[in-house]
């Protein structure tokens, strides 16, 4: 096993005008045994900079080591890589334990007895041992994963390499399929990168999460960290379902004029804002409160433009009443909670939940307080992480 280093990476594909760079001097220290995650829309550079890794695509410039190996001009076989891809790649011709076991054959000197044995025991590990003489096409979505994984465990290698595996499953399988991957990197304790658009994926499997957009690397932190702390407008908005609802305004002595509202700056928000007269005011669903009438100044009428019911939860999509756009926010609410389309509400925003975001760089300037428990816990998980 092997930590693993990128120092100024960059991609560009084409040339001249026409070029596009893909990643964009991105530098990264993974530690040995740790499971980091790339997430980032389409098109952010997340693949590529994996593929670099892995020795599937060649970097403009920039180094890549793995361990204390510099693997630049290593192919793929010689960099110790496994990848389970988003299509699983399964022969379809072979069984179970014939795909499992054809990359140890092809590139070991193990006996057969040998390789039989560790395929054994990782279709174990990966409950398919029952399955072992069929062939993929015998085998579900979640079972043929299984086989790909398992594949990539009896190579037993320096380093995993996931990209978007789980895609092409069901909405149950992946949240089954998620918490399998989890158990076994623990319990493999390899260096672990995985690929993956989906945001909820990204919160609950890394250690670490490396947010990239347009090949620009955003931020590296826990996911609790770029959850609570976001760097950014982009990643403050990219993680979170629904996301953060942003409110764009001016500021005016010691207050924030949207569209629609009014909103005091605490000291603290002020002190943060400085000199700053064009700002966003951010706020996720959750944190939002909605009341029947007027309770504070931070309170602004609003329309119920949509609800959505979701079981327990509902999210409800609202106008500001003084608006002139005809823009919406979400909010999340108790599901036992009546609320009709049309109704008219009063929304709360309070001072401890609000980000603050520079309007022409989209950096940071304000961010939201949590509870003294929160705040310890988070405080400890960064701490772990960082001695690691």
């Amino acid at each position: 096993m092997a930590g693993i280093t990128i120092d100024d990476v960059t991609k560009e594909f084409g040339e001249g005008e026409e070029s596009i760079v893909a990643v964009d001097d991105v530098s990264l220290d993974i530690t040995d045994g740790e499971f980091v995650v790339f997430v980032g829309p389409s098109g952010s550079g997340k693949s590529t900079l994996m593929r670099i890794v892995a020795g599937l695509e060649t970097q403009t410039a920039g180094d890549v080591h793995i361990g204390d190996t510099l693997v630049n001009q290593l192919g793929p076989r010689a960099r110790d890589i496994a990848m389970v891809f988003q299509n699983y790649a399964l022969y379809p011709n072979m069984t179970v334990e014939e795909n499992m076991s054809f990359g140890l054959k092809m590139s070991t000197e193990m006996s057969d007895d040998e390789i039989e044995q560790k395929v054994r025991s990782a279709a174990e590990m990966m409950d398919i041992d029952m399955l072992l003489d069929n062939t993929p096409g015998e085998l579900s979505g979640g079972q043929q994963q299984r086989v790909a994984l398992g594949r990539a465990i009896v190579r037993d290698p320096n380093v995993f390499l996931m990209d978007e595996p789980l895609s092409n499953l069901d909405a149950k399988l992946r949240t089954e399929m998620r918490t399998e991957i989890n158990r076994l990197q623990s319990e493999l304790g390899v260096t672990t990168l995985y690929v993956t658009h989906d945001q909820t994926e990204a919160m609950t499997m890394g250690d670490r999460l490396v947010v990239l957009n347009h090949g620009d690397l955003q931020q590296v932190g826990t996911p609790l960290e770029c959850f609570y702390r976001p760097a950014n407008r982009f990643v403050a908005g990219f993680l979170g379902s629904p996301s953060m609802n942003f409110f764009d305004g001016t500021v005016e002595g010691g207050t924030l004029r949207a569209d629609g509202f009014d909103y005091d700056l605490t000291e603290r928000m002020q002190s943060a804002v400085g000199n700053r007269n064009a700002l966003a005011l951010g706020a996720r669903p959750e944190d939002i409160r909605l009341h029947d009438r007027a309770n504070s100044n931070h309170e602004f009428e609003a329309v119920v433009d949509v609800v959505e019911p979701m079981g327990s939860i509902s999210y409800v999509y609202l106008r500001a009443k003084a608006q002139e756009r005809e823009e919406t926010f979400v909010v999340e609410t108790d599901g036992q909670r009546p609320i009709t389309e049309g109704e008219h509400v009063y929304v709360e925003i309070p001072d401890e939940d609000v980000h603050l975001f520079d309007a022409e760089t989209g950096e940071t300037i304000h961010q939201r307080q949590l509870d003294e428990q929160a705040e310890v816990a988070l405080e400890e998980r960064l701490h772990a992480v960082n001695s690691e």
